[in-house]
């Protein structure tokens, strides 16, 4: 619900806001499972709808679909409503695009191997320092021979072709070793095994679609199915972190607006952090704090404030903090450390609170007035207008046959790349597909790889100026003549983009693989 051009969180002493005009200041939303987080994110979300602000949210459980649905007038929400007053509640479903890696429980979401990039590759695969320093070769050998790379078989033909030319390049760029290659080429393999050949390929997601507003102004809320997804954490991870530099690439500057232009919350967001290099976490930060003038809010959203760095969690200036259980040091260090990022409410002691708190009750603080946050108060949070819960099945099929992108990502487009162009020169040369001229197979050397170059998973590369200039590939209204033109156009400026993304991307998410 909309006041004034704030959402209407729920009510404590007074009524609780978050003004969109501070909304692009980004937010964090904590607390124990089971106390309301998912509710707390679904009111949100539907007050940015209402406003006209698209969202991106992943769905861990599928008990975000429910958004999509009209609310219900269930016991708990009657109550709730009588007890805050909240007498203007009314069941809405909101315009909801369902999105899914695997393709299954949404549109599909694909990205090419060069949009992701060497650095983003090497830390989803686990790579070391020298691993990367081999990918970024094969990156740069694809961008002088114009090579496309598309799909994760173009990747492992790539790879294949710099282990029989091993001994030149190593004159050339350093060691350059075929059982690195080898080592590479099998994380692909595990790659393909998690099922990550059906998120790289294109036609590659263009941000745009993410930024819709229905026939009645309101913001889709873009959802990712991310139940099968979290059996990959690292992939769960590395996709956001992808989208979200995107978003900061893609995006022009537009400062402080009257509303943010996306909002992005981060479920789970602990797994962008475990175990990530200090450099990954001070351009996290950076990030963060910069994005905020393309107009995009960004929300993490995880049980444990302890899970967002310091110096990522002092950017985030909107806070819903749910019940914390303080049984062990740890549990009560977190309550601590949670306590003290809230301004203090002198009626009551914030550490103590957070322990107490009940189901779908929170501490609540948010930006007001010049930016400065509100004092901390104990807060019940209004009931979502859309359903609690997830929709059926068949539900969630109807809203994808007939969602504002249905047909255009569904189908995958495998056109002409670096696995055509070096099966050619392969074939020209006698040798079978997927061996070099020394006979030798796609593994190269001591450690071949596990199967051919054909049906192994899809690589993506095609240039890694494509990052910043737009997905590589052909959108429903090209002609196969401008796809090859523009394949050509890629082609030419490649090195020069190479050179340049190489130098953005080493400043805005360098270190991935340094761990």
């Amino acid at each position: 619900m909309l006041v004034d051009d704030k959402i209407f969180l729920g009510l404590s002493e007074k009524p609780e806001y978050l003004t969109l005009k501070l909304a692009n200041r980004h937010g964090l939303v904590t607390g124990a499972t089971g106390t309301g987080k998912t509710v707390s994110l679904q009111v949100m979300a539907e007050g940015f709808s209402a406003a006209g602000v698209p969202v991106f949210a992943a769905d861990i459980k599928g008990d975000l679909s429910g958004i999509a649905a009209p609310g219900e007038e269930k016991d708990w929400v009657v109550k709730r409503c009588q007890d805050i007053g909240f007498s203007e509640w009314e069941a809405t479903r909101f315009p909801t695009v369902f999105w899914d890696l695997f393709g299954e429980a949404g549109h599909p979401i694909r990205a090419t191997v060069s949009e992701m990039g060497p650095l983003l590759l090497a830390r989803l695969m686990s790579l070391n320092e020298t691993q990367e320093g081999v990918l970024n070769i094969a990156f740069k050998l694809a961008d002088e021979e114009g090579l496309l790379i598309l799909d994760l078989k173009d990747l492992r033909a790539l790879l294949a072709h710099v282990a029989e030319r091993a001994d030149e390049l190593t004159v050339e760029y350093g060691n350059v070793s075929k059982a690195t290659i080898g080592t590479i080429q099998r994380q692909l393999l595990v790659l393909e095994q998690q099922g990550a050949e059906a998120f790289f390929g294109e036609p590659a997601l263009k941000i745009a679609d993410l930024m819709r507003t229905d026939a009645k102004g309101r913001g889709y809320v873009n959802i990712l199915a991310a139940d099968k997804l979290m059996a990959n954490p690292r992939l769960y991870a590395t996709f956001l972190l992808w989208l979200l530099s995107e978003l900061f690439e893609e995006l022009p500057e537009v400062g402080d607006l009257d509303k943010p232009k996306l909002v992005f919350f981060f479920d789970e967001a602990h797994l962008l952090f475990d175990e990530a290099p200090d450099a990954l976490v001070d351009k996290v930060q950076q990030v963060v704090r910069l994005i905020r003038s393309k107009g995009v809010g960004v929300y993490f959203v995880t049980q444990n404030p302890l899970d967002v760095p310091d110096r990522v969690s002092a950017q985030l200036g909107n806070r819903l903090q749910h019940a914390l259980r303080a049984f062990t040091p740890r549990e009560q260090k977190a309550v601590r450390a949670a306590a003290e990022t809230f301004r203090q409410n002198p009626t009551f002691d914030t550490a103590t609170a957070i322990t107490e708190l009940a189901v779908g009750e929170a501490l609540v603080s948010t930006l007001e007035g010049k930016g400065v946050p509100s004092m901390v108060e104990r807060t019940f949070i209004r009931p979502p207008s859309g359903k609690v819960g997830p929709i059926s099945p068949a539900e969630r099929a109807t809203l994808i046959n007939t969602s504002p992108v249905a047909g255009v990502y569904d189908e995958a487009v495998d056109r002409e790349s670096a696995y055509e162009r070096l099966k050619g020169k392969a074939a020209a040369s006698g040798a079978p597909a997927g061996q070099g001229a020394n006979g030798q197979g796609d593994g190269a050397g001591a450690e071949p790889a596990s199967g051919g170059i054909g049906g192994m998973l899809g690589g993506v590369l095609g240039g890694i100026g494509d990052i910043f200039n737009g997905p590589a590939g052909p959108r429903r209204s090209d002609t196969l003549g401008q796809a090859v033109m523009k394949s050509a156009a890629r082609a030419v400026a490649s090195q020069a983009g190479r050179q340049i993304t190489n130098a953005i991307l080493r400043g805005v998410l360098g270190g991935f693989s340094k761990r």
